[in-house]
């Protein structure tokens, strides 16, 4: 991209800035910065990395979520970003949040969150559930409780915060695969995150135990080829260890790579589930 482009881009953005509640079409844009609907597209792509249109989706989510925050109701926040009503904020917050306004306006609010300090076989973790399912897993050491519960706690600050050892023991057994019986329902998440952050903890889901994919491999297979480092502080940012397995991620040339509950229980993970998948292929060995 030559200066000149540059300039226009940047002028593209600071006027999208400025009339984010207008909801500008393409061609308006386009000839505000006296280009092509095509040639302005192609160029605003090139350098941003998203079509125009999505970079203006952003804007309105985030003005929507300073509204929503200020408690300005979910309908006036939606016609003060320019749109038409609840359901286009409902369905852009969807797509871009993977939550919904309401959702974000509670921030957990009348949601029983009930947490445990649970042993593993990779050390202690927090565990943390809701009516709808587990919100939060993270192994932890001795001296880390109070910080972890502290973390829990801002991540959930609206809903109540219950200790409850017996709401999660079943739940362990069967995530590390303790129990006799394993012929359940699955165990369902609940996550809160980007969509582009969703699209990662979905794609780490993929993965089979026993094997593990390199940070570019998992950019290729949500669609973002090149965003090695996007993905990896999606991968850095997973809320439930394990249950989503992004200790299968290593780089490219193979080693261990950071892990957010330390590279020494990451590595006892991978043998642990190497060794399991062993027996699996050779029973009678």
């Amino acid at each position: 991209m030559d200066n000149s482009d540059y300039r226009r881009i940047e002028q593209a953005i600071n006027y999208l800035e400025e009339h984010v509640a207008e909801q500008p079409s393409l061609d308006e844009v386009a000839e505000h910065i006296g280009l092509s609907a095509y040639h302005f597209q192609r160029v605003f792509k090139s350098w941003a990395g998203v079509s125009p249109k999505r970079f203006l989706q952003y804007l309105t989510v985030e003005n929507a979520k300073k509204l929503l925050r200020e408690s300005t109701s979910i309908l006036d926040a939606a016609l003060d970003v320019g749109l038409s009503g609840p359901g286009r904020l409902h369905d852009l917050f969807v797509s871009t949040e993977a939550m919904t306004p309401g959702e974000f306006k509670n921030q957990g609010k009348d949601l029983q969150v009930s947490y445990g300090f649970h042993a593993t076989p990779f050390g202690e973790c927090l565990l943390a559930v809701t009516d709808r399912g587990i919100c939060s897993l993270g192994f932890i050491e001795p001296e880390d409780k109070s910080d972890a519960l502290n973390e829990l706690l801002e991540t959930w600050k609206a809903a109540s915060i219950v200790e409850n050892q017996e709401a999660g023991i079943n739940i362990i057994c069967r995530i590390f695969k303790q129990s006799e019986n394993q012929a359940q329902t699955p165990l369902k998440v609940v996550l809160w995150g980007t969509n582009f952050q969703i699209k990662v903890w979905e794609a780490l889901l993929r993965i089979p135990e026993g094997t593990a994919v390199s940070y570019g491999s998992l950019a290729d297979a949500v669609g973002h080829p090149g965003a090695h480092r996007a993905v990896g502080t999606a991968v850095g940012h997973n809320p439930i260890a394990y249950l989503i397995p992004c200790h299968r991620v290593l780089r490219v040339n193979g080693a261990i790579g950071g892990y957010h509950w330390g590279t020494t229980r990451k590595r006892a993970i991978l043998a642990r589930e190497a060794a399991i998948c062993e027996n699996t292929d050779h029973p009678h060995r």
